[in-house]
């Protein structure tokens, strides 16, 4: 299993322990929200939830967090702020960012806006800008009321940071956000 396959699997039983209505879980994903564009390293009372039970390999070396502790800190910290006020899932396996998005900017009066806050996270350089901008689009999506596949988000997030990554990650976002698109057009005229 690549390490990506063990972020899936990891993000996976995170999500479940999160989705459920009990006072545990309601209290770790106040405290998720509380760490979101923080260091994973600079809130110790999520680690439970953000580094128990991981893969030994996925360990920080000389205090620097892992690519694997970066995507699972920003995805379950943003898992948190979507599932905020919602009595049911905000994970749905398959709705990939992109389609997640795509979905918001259906409305032909906010495409616009929904496709430069889309650009702006897409042309990030930096993870940390990244991770600004995604902020933004999952309060989007919470408004709107529209899940993504969070494992898979995660995953992205990983091979975002490994160089020469990060162009195919963006370039299966733009996809899924066109085709969202273009199948809500031809839809509307038909």
């Amino acid at each position: 299993m690549t390490n990506a396959d063990s972020i899936y699997s990891f993000i996976v039983r995170k999500i479940k322990i999160l989705d459920n209505d009990e006072p545990y879980s309601r209290a770790m994903c106040a405290k998720l929200r509380r760490a979101i564009g923080k260091h994973p390293g600079a809130t110790p009372d999520i680690w439970e939830i953000t580094m128990g039970e991981a893969p030994d390999n996925w360990s920080s070396h000389k205090g620097k967090p892992t690519l694997e502790e970066w995507a699972v800190h920003t995805t379950l910290s943003l898992y948190a702020l979507h599932r905020q006020g919602k009595n049911r899932s905000m994970n749905q396996q398959g709705q990939s960012l992109g389609t997640a998005i795509g979905q918001l900017a259906r409305d032909e009066n906010k495409l616009k806006p929904i496709q430069r806050r889309f650009s702006s996270m897409a042309t990030s350089t930096e993870f940390t800008e990244l991770a600004y901008h995604a902020r933004g689009l999952v309060q989007l999506l919470k408004a709107e009321d529209i899940p993504m596949d969070y494992p898979s988000f995660a995953k992205d997030l990983f091979w975002f940071q490994i160089p020469g990554y990060a162009d195919p990650i963006r370039l299966r976002w733009g996809e899924d956000f066109y085709k969202t698109i273009n199948k809500a057009e031809r839809t509307d005229e038909q």
